[in-house]
């Protein structure tokens, strides 16, 4: 039930901010940015500065927003996480404990694949979509479509390359939504601290995607 929820807000958003956080208080003004941008899925990843502690902020602060966790490594994060309030959780590779132990805790689980095996294996375990990573890597929104014959079922949300330009074209391409990190977050804004130029960057890409 708690995934279909899941995949019909993926449906409706279409795009997730993941936050890298190098301080606690830029990681919430980061949040605050692409929320007032009318992003609602965003990211906090759990190498981000106190990053538990931010999220259980951000859930009290952005309560119309989708707060989760991505960059879980092992079981103990995982728990962790789901007990400082994350509402999904994404991981950089297929580990069938860390996937049935969101299972158990009923959170929708993202794990990172690449090859149609690794993708394949991730969902048969029980993942609630599979993240493709690193996109670019290996041609893009190409390699997207190109999976959409064999493996058309999984949903697929495909993150490392895309851009405000591109990420209409994966979705185009048949991923259920998109994440980006940098291309949101221009390092150089970040140190200005021009949370205005985020907040339009974040609205520039969620009207190219409606």
């Amino acid at each position: 039930m708690l995934n279909q929820i899941w995949l019909s807000q993926l449906q409706q958003h279409r795009a997730i901010a993941v936050i890298r956080a190098p301080k606690i208080e830029v990681g919430q003004q980061m949040a605050m940015a692409v929320a007032s941008g009318g992003m609602q899925l965003i990211e906090i990843t759990w190498n981000s500065d106190r990053a538990g502690e931010l999220i259980s902020q951000l859930r009290s602060e952005l309560p119309a927003c989708i707060i989760g966790t991505g960059t879980l490594f092992n079981v103990q994060q995982l728990q962790e996480a789901i007990a400082s309030g994350a509402q999904f959780l994404f991981t950089p590779h297929v580990d069938p404990t860390m996937i049935q132990a969101a299972q158990e805790k009923d959170v929708p689980i993202i794990p990172g694949a690449l090859t149609p095996t690794e993708i394949v294996t991730a969902w048969s375990q029980g993942a609630s979509c599979v993240k493709v990573f690193p996109v670019q890597a290996v041609g893009g929104a190409k390699y997207i479509k190109s999976l959409q014959g064999p493996l058309g079922q999984i949903p697929l949300i495909p993150t490392g390359g895309v851009t405000l330009e591109n990420a209409k074209e994966f979705l185009q391409a048949g991923a259920i939504a998109v994440g980006l990190s940098g291309e949101l977050f221009p390092r150089t804004l970040i140190i200005e601290g021009n949370w205005e130029a985020i907040a339009s960057r974040a609205r520039k890409l969620m009207q190219q995607l409606t």
